[in-house]
């Protein structure tokens, strides 16, 4: 993939908390609603565009009549690669890389009845086309009468402009192993798409991009789904936003917050979305080198024992 030498001081990142409830009448209309967008988001000076998890919920909106709601995985799977050419026209028209949420995909595309991975669209302008499967599936997303996935084996870093860039799809990031499996990984920026239908779930999230920020010394940036799906049968409700995280360091402000945007089941709108201007990537990189406080992710115990009390 595309990495010059240089390494970026900032970059620029647009996060859009989709609504769903957006009316859309074919691919082609979805396609020109995230064009939309993501003009809005480069004339800000963004190079990084990412939706969130589920992002496909919003094609149900012409979804065929009778669609049985087992059946939803693999028809939105079969629309999937019409979705991955406009995604991969867009980051090259608009000079981003995109992360156009995720969608079901077929896991064998020539035998459908293998079922299918809830799996992240990255796209670089350079043409590289990258899927980033979710590695920790909920239990509706196991539900074999409903919304029944395979979930992912590999994690992707992806080299792009001098940046070392991740996904983690929703749940992936509140799992403290995968934090310490990817500790050593450098990466310099973590991109967290998620679907959390209530204030809880987007709490469980989003706490702990803010925890995995400082464990990674990294930046980390989440956004959420927003709205209700036209014809959806599985989330009726969607309660998210936008934020942008560092690690805890006195060069980075104290707290830990970047840029963030109120959570909210409903705008009413497009689904908010949060440009977070010049996030200072080469600052943390120096951090993670050694000039951090503390980095719990650069620590490591030689020996560990676990004593039972008498």
């Amino acid at each position: 993939m595309t990495s010059p030498a240089s390494f970026p001081d900032h970059v620029t990142i647009a996060l859009w908390s989709t609504n769903l409830g957006k009316p859309i009448s074919d691919m082609a209309d979805w396609a020109s609603h995230v064009d939309g967008k993501m003009a809005e988001a480069a004339q800000q000076g963004a190079k990084v565009f990412v939706m969130p998890e589920y992002a496909s919920e919003h094609w149900m909106a012409f979804k065929p009549d009778g669609l049985k709601p087992n059946q939803e995985m693999a028809w939105m799977a079969d629309q999937a690669p019409v979705a991955r050419d406009h995604a991969a026209k867009l980051a090259k028209k608009h000079d981003m890389l995109l992360v156009a949420g995720s969608t079901p995909w077929h896991i064998d595309a020539s035998n459908p009845e293998k079922g299918q991975t809830n799996a992240a669209l990255i796209f670089t302008p350079e043409g590289d086309a990258i899927n980033q499967d979710k590695l920790s599936l909920t239990p509706g997303e196991q539900e074999p009468d409903d919304w029944f996935l395979t979930p992912g084996k590999h994690f992707n870093v992806i080299e792009w402009r001098g940046l070392k860039i991740a996904v983690l799809i929703c749940l992936d990031i509140e799992m403290p192993a995968l934090s310490c499996l990817i500790a050593p990984l450098d990466i310099d920026l973590l991109l967290v798409p998620s679907m959390t239908a209530t204030p809880s779930g987007y709490h469980r999230v989003f706490s702990c991009a803010k925890a995995r920020a400082v464990e990674l010394m990294t930046i980390v940036a989440a956004c959420g789904t927003t709205g209700t799906a036209i014809n959806t049968t599985q989330n009726p409700t969607n309660y998210s936003g936008c934020s942008v995280f560092t690690p805890c360091e006195p060069a980075l402000g104290h707290t830990g917050i970047f840029a963030q945007t109120e959570p909210a089941f409903d705008d009413g709108c497009d689904g908010e979305m949060l440009i977070a201007k010049d996030v200072p990537v080469g600052i943390v990189r120096s951090l993670r080198g050694g000039d951090a406080e503390v980095w719990p992710g650069g620590w490591t115990a030689n020996h560990v024992t676990v004593r039972k009390p008498d």
